[in-house]
């Protein structure tokens, strides 16, 4: 009854969108002039396909906050390409001009063909090494609002993206598609998202923004709420010795600021040093503001 109430009432300001509102940047000048000349409408024709296309049947008063900023590394022909790309994405907290960072990604392993005056049509069901990579990312976007709004509501979308990256590990495409010791890849961020190892954590995540949404009007409600999704993980620290994961790392690479600002006075000492354990990348951030 709580999470339904809760659901019905975020619902009131984020009402499902059709979908993204996806500002999409390019940079390509690692590039011959000749292939430049060939990209010029690139960052139209992505932005156009990421913001049409529809990834939910739902009917979205607001539309979600997220950038794509591609920086291409290398062209093996005039429509052979590597790129690298940065996926930012955000929601709004409730009754606040802020907003909350849902995903910060880096990805470095993109290889796909693209030539000048392309159309692209989405179809989820055939492996394209352009299309799905957007369309991957499109639903890992929307899964991870959703699961912000109602524990484990994205799902379906989840299910999705998992599909593409079962096409693409089948259809021969190594980079990202198929599990590896990298620090980041495709196929690890959702296959952890959908595994029962991460199922507390997980809906810990709505838990978690229930308390970003309330902590403005009721601070000592809201603080604990966003101290609990620490807490799951540390249970999972202890167990294990350490969090080796790629959506955990994930999460702290869009969160560490944020649980900085909202946990800096905290009432348990010990929150920054349990941080320091489960997310060393950051740990110099949480040095700053240990006492």
């Amino acid at each position: 009854m709580k999470y339904t109430v809760l659901f019905l009432l975020l619902l009131s300001f984020t009402t499902f969108a059709q979908e993204l509102n996806c500002k999409v940047d390019v940079n390509f000048e690692s590039l011959p002039v000749n292939n430049r000349e060939l990209l010029t409408d690139f960052q139209g024709v992505i932005e156009n396909y990421l913001n049409t296309t529809r990834y939910t049947n739902e009917d979205y008063a607001q539309k979600i906050d997220c950038s794509m900023s591609i920086f291409f590394t290398s062209a093996g022909s005039d429509v052979d390409y590597s790129a690298q790309i940065v996926i930012i994405s955000q929601r709004p907290i409730f009754r606040s001009t802020n907003n909350s960072p849902i995903l910060t990604v880096n990805d470095g392993q993109w290889q796909f063909k693209y030539q000048k005056g392309q159309a692209l049509y989405s179809n989820q069901t055939t492996f394209d090494p352009l299309t799905s990579f957007l369309d991957f990312y499109a639903l890992i976007i929307i899964g991870m609002d959703m699961d912000t709004f109602e524990p484990s509501g994205g799902t379906v979308l989840f299910k999705r993206a998992q599909d593409i990256v079962n096409l693409g590990s089948n259809s021969g495409a190594s980079l990202g598609w198929q599990s590896s010791s990298s620090a980041y890849n495709r196929w690890g961020l959702v296959n952890e998202i959908l595994s029962a190892t991460y199922t507390f954590f997980r809906n810990s995540i709505f838990e978690y923004h229930y308390g970003i949404d309330i902590y403005a009007q009721n601070k000592q409600l809201g603080q604990p709420k966003i101290a609990g999704l620490v807490n799951v993980l540390w249970i999972m620290y202890e167990k294990l010795g350490s969090i080796n994961s790629v959506y955990v790392r994930t999460f702290f690479d869009a969160k560490h600021g944020e649980l900085i600002d909202y946990l800096r006075d905290y009432g348990d000492p010990e929150i920054f040093t349990k941080l320091k354990k489960i997310d060393p990348p950051h740990s110099s951030k949480y040095d700053a503001v240990m006492p």
